[in-house]
């Protein structure tokens, strides 16, 4: 990974330099855009309107129109800002973790100590977990005046940025405001459901169904080119109920049974191979005396030879 920012936290007087690394990234399939008759790559340029001139990039400067005027921003305008030439991440208070709303969450880094002494990162870190709280914090980063959650992942330090306040929007629907009444059978067939459905969470168990679909799509493309049969590689969707409108209960009763009969069958594929191993260690048991006897009787020739 390479470090896309450096800065330091500053915790009271304590000062911690750490380096700053994205800490995600897309797996999409890259594609890009052709002409669909003759596959000629589709680009775009940046052609300036009144002078028609491409324009190439490091040209290219931001503009805020009021209407009336235009004010040109260049990149060193925006560098002479005091808040963008500042390199510190500010905690500016601790919170209950539970507080900060995931709706908030945007994305998130990782920090690495960016000093010879880990001293005082290790200190932050291990604070953060013996309260169970977040440090919010403010800074600014690429051109950004950012708000964020400094909170701990393993041994390491993550800042996840957030959101301001006035960019989430408010749900109001006025379809909420009916009353609904819900029957006490409804409730606990709904709570079974829950509990069929039970599990700790484990991000390794899932899969992105739409890239490896695509993947295989692009590697038949490539190996049957127009002749390729989409039905074929991925063959017909099997139907179920999802059409049909069902009662409430009923539909909660079949869900309940499907995904309690689905447990019941993996669970019975697992003990199904469990007697297997039992009859290999059973064999091997069995294989064991056989040898025994062999090496006393080899022993004993090679005394009488001697």
């Amino acid at each position: 990974m390479r470090a896309i920012w450096k800065g330091a936290i500053a915790f009271g007087l304590v000062n911690v330099p750490v380096k700053v690394y994205s800490a995600t990234e897309d797996h999409d399939v890259s594609l890009h855009q052709v002409h669909e008759k003759d596959g000629g790559r589709i680009r775009y340029q940046r052609r300036c309107e009144i002078c028609g001139e491409v324009v190439e990039y490091k040209n290219i400067a931001k503009a805020y129109d009021d209407g009336e005027q235009t004010v040109v921003l260049t990149d060193e305008d925006l560098a002479s800002l005091p808040v963008e030439k500042s390199r510190e991440i500010e905690v500016v208070e601790f919170v209950p973790s539970d507080q900060v709303d995931p709706i908030l969450f945007d994305r998130t880094y990782y920090l690495e100590p960016d000093s010879k002494s880990t001293k005082s990162y290790v200190l932050l870190r291990r604070t953060l977990e013996d309260t169970d709280r977040t440090a919010i914090v403010q800074f600014s980063l690429r051109q950004k005046s950012r708000l964020g959650a400094l909170r701990v992942r393993g041994d390491v330090l993550t800042l996840q940025t957030l959101l301001w306040e006035d960019e989430v929007r408010e749900a109001a629907f006025p379809s909420l405001e009916e009353k609904v009444r819900i029957s006490a059978k409804e409730l606990e067939m709904s709570s079974a459901l829950v509990d069929s459905f039970s599990s700790d969470f484990d991000p390794s168990g899932f899969t992105d169904e739409y890239q490896e679909q695509l993947r295989t799509l692009i590697e038949a493309k490539l190996e049957k080119g127009e002749a390729l049969d989409t039905q074929e590689t991925f063959g017909e969707e099997s139907e179920d109920e999802g059409g049909k409108v069902l009662d409430l209960m009923e539909a909660l009763r079949r869900s309940v049974e499907k995904n309690r009969g689905a447990k019941s069958a993996s669970g019975k594929a697992r003990n199904a191979r469990k007697p297997a191993a039992k009859d290999q260690e059973e064999q091997k048991d069995k294989e064991e005396p056989a040898r025994k006897p062999a090496a006393k009787s080899s022993g004993r020739k090679s005394r009488k030879g001697a």
